[in-house]
């Protein structure tokens, strides 16, 4: 190991009506409504207190495939293994 690190902090943003759909999916009946608020403070949260360094990648209408080639590309990783 012992060689240079080169980091890259990613935060995943998504729209509030994406996090309802997506939450929507996961959580049933009364547990939906404070889930979603707790999302929407973390997200609120996240934006106003990561650095600008953070590169922030919109999720909304995209898979995960895409998004995992999305992140692979920032990082570089791909171009350092050739």
């Amino acid at each position: 190991l012992g060689g240079t690190v080169r980091l890259t902090s990613v935060l995943l943003t998504a729209s509030d009506a994406t996090a309802a759909v997506r939450l929507g999916g996961q959580e049933i009946g009364s547990q939906l409504d404070p889930h979603l608020e707790r999302s929407r403070r973390a997200a609120v949260y996240l934006e106003d207190t990561a650095p600008a360094s953070v590169v922030r990648v919109a999720t909304d209408g995209r898979t995960v495939e895409e998004l995992a080639r999305a992140v692979i590309a920032l990082t570089g990783w791909l171009e350092q293994t050739g």
